[in-house]
């Protein structure tokens, strides 16, 4: 369980986007609360509108009648209670304040004083779901990260105008008829849609949808595999599973893993390019590269090559791999872990590493450093076997430029050592999976 910020991956100057359904005020006072917490100076906003009564969940609120003059009155009211909201003036027969313009917006980014602007960029009038008019939503150009939400409550419930904001819109996204039961299809085809949560948000910005309200079992089973369809989509960059409401908001973060076989090594102890050495049914490291696709949770299985880099990619040429080249892998395992990294696509959260010399490395392991990684976002995940460090290693995105900069034999075991604050250990009641080093280790475990 995590903050809503860890999850959402929040960084200093952040501009952040809320749109859709299903709690964005709450989030946004909750991501105001933890960044708070965290020392930032907060702004919250809306460009759309909102609830007079909620104003009362910030500590100040301004009212931007005079741009200029705000401008000069927030580092004061920021440096004095940490979070501030600012909207437009109210109205009165809706009870509501109206929200301020894409460019006051900028214009507060902007300044010195703030660390974090967070907007309400569209309204739903309380419903669980929706899909947004052509107008909406309203996010400035200068924002950092937009964030699509829906309620997970909204699954099973009829598609009209009880349940969902702008039906027609749903209808129209996904070719569903009017009072159709909502399913987790259409919950991610919208928040996935050009024309449904990235709906005028710029290139340049992240976009992670959220699941709100992800309360029993069933509801998680639920979220997780509208994550899964949301990140067949190369736009959405992760997918938060949370319940807003709970002191520990976010239950998972779904992003995109890929182990990384390291099969590069010159094997000077063994003596012969030991990879291509029978196991079983096929080759030592085409049982590494199998073991490693058996995986649930791996999006893609990327094999390091470089000593004998012909015959070790033809062993596993037909497999559903991608073989990348390692040229300098003379330089030690580092230069693999680095030539591993440079071929990962941008939109990867986190890299699993496998030794292509440990056979014996289990999948279940592998799903269980993926899962606790997708609780935690911890930026190292190690296994421990009764009590010893072991492999494989997964690796958040937070931590590759720090594995870019190694050099020499050791890998990643340098960052675990420098940061054990950082690392997070997954318990397993069996031994370690052993490396084939000599040909006595060979001759005892082979199976062929």
């Amino acid at each position: 369980m995590m903050l809503c910020s860890h999850a959402l991956r929040c960084q200093a100057k952040d501009v952040i986007a809320l749109v859709g359904a299903g709690g964005k005020t709450t989030a946004m006072f909750r991501l105001a609360q933890e960044l708070t917490a965290r020392r930032f100076a907060v702004v919250t906003t809306t460009t759309t509108r909102i609830f007079v009564t909620q104003m009362a969940a910030a500590p100040c609120h301004l009212i931007a009648e005079d741009g200029d003059a705000l401008l000069a009155q927030l580092p004061h009211a920021l440096s004095q209670h940490g979070h501030v909201l600012v909207v437009g003036s109210t109205d009165v027969a809706e009870n509501k304040a109206l929200g301020i313009t894409p460019r006051l917006v900028e214009r507060i980014a902007a300044l010195e004083g703030v660390d974090a602007v967070i907007i309400e960029a569209d309204g739903a009038r309380m419903r669980p779901f929706k899909a947004p008019a052509a107008h909406e939503p309203v996010i400035p150009a200068c924002t950092t990260l937009v964030v699509p939400m829906a309620s997970i409550t909204a699954i099973g419930q009829p598609l009209d105008s009880r349940s969902v904001h702008r039906p027609e819109r749903v209808a129209a996204l996904t070719g569903a008829a009017p009072g159709d039961p909502i399913t987790p299809q259409m919950v991610a085809r919208v928040l996935a849609h050009p024309q449904g949560g990235g709906q005028h948000v710029s290139p340049t910005a992240r976009l992670v949808p959220l699941l709100n309200k992800v309360e029993t079992e069933e509801q998680l089973a639920t979220a997780r595999h509208i994550a899964r369809l949301l990140l067949q989509e190369p736009r959405i960059e992760s997918v938060v599973l949370a319940a807003l409401h709970a002191d520990d908001p976010a239950h998972e973060v779904w992003g995109r893993t890929v182990t990384i076989v390291l099969a590069a090594g010159g094997a000077t102890r063994f003596g012969q390019p030991k990879l291509l050495l029978p196991w079983g049914e096929t080759t030592l490291v085409g049982r590494v590269v199998d073991q490693a696709l058996a995986a649930q949770g791996v999006d893609e299985v990327i094999v390091v090559v470089g000593c004998a880099g012909e015959q070790v990619a033809a062993a596993v040429r037909d497999r559903p791999v991608r073989v990348v080249v390692n040229e300098a892998w003379a330089e030690g395992q580092s230069s693999s872990v680095r030539a591993g990294l440079a071929a990962l696509s941008g939109g990867v959260s986190a890299a699993l590493f496998l030794l292509g010399d440990q056979p014996e490395v289990r999948p279940e392991v592998i799903e269980a450093l993926v899962q606790r990684h997708r609780q935690t976002l911890a930026p190292i995940v190690v296994p421990s076997y009764r009590g010893q460090r072991g492999n494989p290693v997964l690796f958040d995105r937070s931590t590759f430029a720090g594995l870019s900069q190694l050099r020499g034999d050791a890998g990643g075991r340098q960052l675990i050592e420098r940061s054990p604050q950082g690392v997070e250990w997954v318990p397993f009641d069996f031994p370690p999976p052993a490396d084939i080093d000599t040909e006595e280790d060979y001759r005892s475990r082979s199976q062929g």
